[in-house]
């Protein structure tokens, strides 16, 4: 009953997301995480475990990356690295057999960067016109249009860039913009927020931000009820974040909330705005606020904090009035979505960079040594399934035509859909 419950309310959930979009195209995964970076996908061909036996293909790709895919029609776009040689890599792949359609080459020189990050980190982003790209260093961040045939349409340079651990920033289509963040560690360049013309690649507006602790976590849209959406940030230097999509204007902020770096996404809880943040020593953080503040630091509530089972990097799962928090250390809970009360918590083993997705009403992570674990999404904690796929990953899986992608560190594979 509660199975069905769940699956109900995750339907409507993705409803409602992809009403947000700026198209009506029937692909569910335009960028990192999918719909609006909720994680959901209402797939039911997709199967618990990756064997040889539903397995489609798998597809080599040079070097190495923890991006992860994205997809339109038939077509996956993702990024790739080869450090020794100096070489980037954009990929376009067929969804149905795995073939390799065409490869973009950009050069680039190494430069310091944590040792679990890669130069290929950042996910693209799709639109039905285009590939949004953005490649890092220390000399600048840049950002790239493509067509979906591999034709380059324009570049945009945003300066120069600072941040200890390498560049791992997501750029997200909003309407006609490609929104990009430009966060750099105290000492460094200026952060900002900008809105690029997704045609042209012209700046619409550039909005600054404090540059304290340099943040990589990817934003989504609120729609609140009657009122205009809204473009949510989370940061170590600004809390949580409203933005006008339209002109980057500060719709409203609530600062102070953050000790540590944000890395995963913020989500939206229940009428909640939820965000978390980290570091490398163990210390984690969670905050859950009202939203709808006026004004910078004009009056945000803060509904709820959690700090002992937060994760850092992997960004959490919210299905109905449940949240599912997937920590990098392999320990997982299940929590209330309204007041963050732990439902259940348990360790599933392994460390974890990637963030888990929700298919059907089942939860997919996939650990740094390869192994893709399913849970079922209830308030009973039980594994459905484990999977070794032989290679360490970084990443979050995608999910379009009911099938699933799962990217290796050097590898594709595509498992699941109907055959």
């Amino acid at each position: 009953m509660l199975g069905q419950r769940l699956h109900h309310l995750s339907v409507l959930a993705l409803s409602s997301v992809l009403m947000l979009a700026s198209s009506a195209h029937a692909q569910e995964w335009t960028r990192f995480r999918g719909p609006n970076g909720t994680g959901i996908s209402t797939a039911t061909t997709v199967p618990v475990e990756c064997t040889d036996a539903t397995r489609n293909w798998k597809t080599d790709l040079p070097g190495t990356g923890h991006s992860s895919p994205v997809l339109w029609g038939d077509r996956i776009f993702v990024t790739s690295a080869e450090e020794s040689a100096g070489k980037r890599y954009l990929l376009c792949i067929r969804s149905s057999d795995g073939r390799v359609l065409w490869k973009h080459t950009y050069d680039f020189s190494k430069y310091p960067r944590h040792q679990f990050n890669s130069s290929a980190s950042s996910t693209a982003a799709v639109d039905k016109d285009h590939v949004y790209i953005t490649w890092c260093s220390p000399d600048g961040l840049t950002v790239y249009a493509l067509t979906h045939d591999g034709k380059d349409v324009w570049s945009r340079d945003l300066g120069k860039w600072a941040g200890q651990h390498g560049g791992g920033c997501s750029p997200v289509v909003v309407d006609d913009l490609v929104v990009m963040r430009s966060d750099s560690d105290d000492m460094g360049p200026e952060s900002f927020i900008t809105g690029l013309d997704a045609k042209t690649g012209a700046v619409r507006w550039k909005t600054p931000r404090a540059s304290k602790t340099a943040s990589y976590s990817t934003p989504i849209v609120y729609q609140p009820k009657g009122g205009a959406a809204q473009l949510i940030f989370t940061s170590n230097g600004n809390g949580i974040t409203s933005i006008d999509p339209k002109t980057g204007s500060v719709n409203w902020e609530v600062g102070g909330l953050f000790q540590q770096r944000c890395v995963s996404g913020p989500v939206l809880v229940n009428g909640l705005l939820f965000g978390t943040a980290g570091d490398g020593g163990g210390r984690r953080q969670a905050v859950a606020i009202r939203p709808g503040a006026k004004g910078v630091n004009g009056g945000g509530e803060i509904a709820y904090q959690i700090t002992r089972v937060a994760p850092y990097v992997p960004t959490p799962i919210v299905l109905g009035d449940r949240m599912y928090l997937w920590g990098d250390s392999g320990i997982v809970s299940c929590v209330k979505a309204d007041n963050g009360e732990i439902v259940w918590s348990e360790r599933v083993g392994g460390t974890y960079f990637g963030s888990p997705i929700c298919v059907n009403g089942k939860i997919y992570a996939l650990s740094a040594k390869g192994e893709l674990v399913v849970l079922e999404a209830g308030d009973q904690f039980k594994i459905l399934g484990r999977s070794d796929l032989g290679e360490a990953a970084h990443t979050t899986p995608a999910v379009a035509g009911g099938a699933m992608f799962v990217r290796t560190e050097s590898h594709l594979i595509s498992f699941g859909g109907k055959k």
